[in-house]
């Protein structure tokens, strides 16, 4: 789907600065992101416009796949939606949760996890039990990019054998040793630098 036929998942900013803004980390999920999911709380937007909007976060889910050693690790391609990121390192599967997620009723965890899953489906195909778990936030308004994304990470626990790429977007993706990856660190976006500097508290 074309950027500016996008909508997208967005809450207020307002409601972020009631709930306590935090830049960087957080492992605090149960206070921001049930709030965050309360259908009166969020709605879908065109994304052309939110880009430029910093009164809203788009919610963005970020998923870490791990064996509990390694993790993938894979470089965002020229075909990426998100230009600033192209040719970055990361540790994060996931995107823009748009409307087609969009259930009858209300878009709430149950939504969310749907969502979840279609986005890292859309990039690689994963065998087994899916079952990416919340475990963390990222807020970064030092950045153009990320005063207006709000991240969720889950953790996704499974064998390098039960991923294989499907999109063209990413490339380079291999599963690789912890320490290898911290040491890979200034080659990452922002986020996935924030994810390897909190690894026990994402992978506990």
């Amino acid at each position: 789907m074309a950027i500016a036929n996008e909508n997208v998942l967005v809450f207020p900013r307002s409601l972020f600065e009631q709930l306590g803004v935090f830049q960087g980390f957080s492992a605090d999920v149960n206070r921001y992101l049930p709030v965050i999911l309360e259908a009166k709380n969020n709605h879908f937007m065109p994304r052309a416009k939110a880009e430029t909007d910093p009164s809203f976060k788009q919610v963005i889910p970020y998923v870490v796949i791990t064996d509990g050693k390694n993790i993938l690790h894979y470089v965002r391609g020229k075909k990426a939606g998100e230009q600033r990121l192209v040719a970055k390192g990361s540790i994060g599967i996931g995107g823009h949760i748009n409307d087609e997620d969009h259930t009858l009723f209300s878009f709430g965890m149950e939504a969310f996890q749907d969502a979840v899953k279609r986005e890292v489906c859309e990039e690689l195909s994963v065998q087994g039990e899916f079952n990416a778990v919340p475990v963390g936030l990222i807020n970064d308004d030092s950045t153009e990019v990320g005063s207006v994304h709000f991240g969720v990470i889950h953790v996704l626990r499974c064998q390098p054998g039960q991923v294989k790429k499907k999109e063209q977007v990413i490339t380079q993706v291999e599963f690789v040793p912890i320490e290898e990856l911290k040491a890979k660190r200034e080659q990452m976006e922002t986020w996935s630098q924030f994810c390897l500097d909190h690894l026990d508290a994402i992978l506990k």
